[in-house]
């Protein structure tokens, strides 16, 4: 995609407030490809730590830290490890956000009033998936986002009741199946 100069200044615009968030709490609905929804609570802190933690009685865990994505799903005794930066998340959670950057960027761009929708992907690693953002835009603000995989199968996560927060102790970001479900707050 060959960018304008709106575009390069919306694009450092969202460089600056994604490398200025350092940690988050907020709750998410989460729409998966099939169309069912989940609830939880969600943890952000950059550089490379996030948690899903759903909502009763949904048991799964997603946990990134230390490198890692980990999923947890206890009702089919399956645990997942996939190294952060092989995923499209991994753009959103790396140590310094750049999107025009040598290994990430930008498939599109669609603004509408009030919201704007960047879409990007990882250099070499097109066929892993796409990840597009969406921000409101007055004040800007992280909404949500689609994760597109490799089956083109979409999954979006809207985040509700944001509040910032942090530094988290690094135990919320581990996975540790010896341990029942957590009961950190936010």
């Amino acid at each position: 995609m060959a960018l304008t100069a709106a575009d390069k200044t919306l694009i450092a615009q969202i460089e600056t407030y994604l490398n200025a968030q350092k940690g988050l709490t907020a709750n998410f609905l989460q729409v998966a490809a099939d169309g069912a929804t989940r609830t939880g609570k969600a943890w952000l802190q950059r550089p490379g730590k996030m948690r899903f933690a759903y909502d009763p009685p949904d048991p799964q865990l997603l946990v990134a830290g230390f490198g890692l994505l980990v999923y947890h799903d206890p009702a089919l005794g399956q645990t997942t490890n996939i190294p952060l930066s092989a995923t499209p998340l991994g753009i959103l959670l790396a140590p310094h956000v750049n999107l025009e950057s040598a290994g990430v960027y930008v498939t599109a761009i669609n603004r509408q009033p009030g919201q704007v929708n960047i879409s990007l992907v990882r250099k070499g690693k097109e066929a892993a998936g796409t990840l597009t953002l969406s921000f409101a835009t007055d004040p800007l603000e992280l909404q949500s986002w689609i994760v597109t995989d490799a089956q083109g199968k979409q999954t979006s996560v809207h985040l509700y009741d944001i509040a910032p927060g942090g530094p988290f102790p690094d135990s919320l970001f581990q996975y540790n199946p010896s341990s029942g479900p957590s009961t950190v707050g936010g």
